[in-house]
């Protein structure tokens, strides 16, 4: 086997390891790569990987163009002579931008069902894979294997998470829970990945969904780690945290730092806080005394009156100076 082939097969063997036989039922009888006319390759409708960093494509293009394609793209055959990608969309975007006319690539059988896991499979095994991408793409890969909706896989996850830490592992409702089915195929998924246990991404990775619109198009671009993100979206206030975002991105904040500013804005929200609730004290006890004061008998005591005059006009004199 040569050195160029070496990287596929090993990819295409955490495929099927991750898919099993429904994959391996698929392969044709030759595996070793073809070489097709670029343009007979297809995109698909919809593919699992959303963000293409501009960069790294460009420095992927120039390598293409001085060096050629080590990995093969997998495709499968469509009607009429063309192919689409199956697996490999950032080798022939950086192979199309590099001018090549033709690419190597592995021709499979397969149907829809097996396509688009063997894509999203394909996508959580990238080495530059984001957080909030690898969160979304487990999440559909579950879906698929347990055939449920995405918020029945979170709640079956959450259930998981809160027997295993509130009951012993002799107690029953936690036995009744992983023992489940979709119990041991979520144990399976996860072990097979080998990324991070469903613990971890129960804790640390499905909280990345529930964070603010504009912490989630930063993050899903790849512009902020997710543990910054984590932190700056604890900003309620959208303007400052949009500005906050800014910042971190333009000077390339470190976590530490955006912590110490989220405390500095926290500090200044809590005085501002203060001194509105402070004013508002004020104003209503102005607003009861006034209403005391029409129902008091002062005007009956000169010395009374002649005080109130006074203070009038100091309230007068108070006004005129805003």
């Amino acid at each position: 086997m040569s050195k160029k082939e070496q990287p596929y097969t090993s990819q295409l063997k955490g495929v099927a390891a991750l898919l099993g036989e429904s994959f391996n039922q698929t392969q044709s009888t030759a595996n070793s790569p073809n070489t097709v006319a670029i343009n007979l390759i297809k995109l698909p409708p919809s593919q699992p990987r959303r963000y293409f960093d501009p960069k790294k494509l460009e420095e992927l293009s120039r390598s293409v163009k001085k060096l050629g394609i080590f990995a093969p793209l997998l495709v499968r055959p469509l009607s009429g002579g063309d192919y689409e990608l199956v697996a490999g969309e950032r080798r022939y975007r950086a192979a199309s931008m590099a001018g090549l006319t033709e690419v190597p690539v592995v021709i499979r059988e397969m149907d829809d069902a097996i396509t688009y896991q063997v894509r999203l499979v394909e996508n959580l095994q990238r080495e530059d894979l984001n957080p909030l991408e690898e969160t979304e793409g487990i999440l559909e890969l579950l879906v698929l294997r347990l055939e449920m909706a995405q918020d029945e896989v979170i709640s079956h996850l959450n259930r998981m998470r809160n027997v295993c830490d509130r009951y012993e592992e002799n107690s029953e409702l936690r036995h009744n829970v992983m023992s489940q089915p979709q119990t041991k195929i979520i144990e399976e998924l996860f072990a097979s990945l080998g990324r991070m246990s469903w613990q971890s991404f129960v804790k640390n990775r499905l909280p990345l969904l529930n964070l603010p619109p504009d912490v989630l198009e930063v993050l899903r671009s790849g512009q902020i780690e997710y543990t910054k993100a984590l932190a700056i979206a604890r900003i309620q206030d959208e303007k400052t945290r949009k500005q906050l975002l800014e910042d971190a991105i333009a000077y390339n904040l470190s976590l530490s730092e955006i912590k110490r500013k989220i405390k500095e804005i926290e500090q200044q929200t809590k005085s501002e806080s203060s001194e509105q609730t402070e004013s508002a004290s004020i104003k209503e006890r102005v607003d009861n005394t006034f209403q005391r004061f029409k129902k008091a008998k002062v005007w009956d005591d000169p010395k009374k009156k002649s005080k109130v005059e006074k203070l009038l006009a100091q309230l007068e004199a108070l006004m005129k100076t805003e």
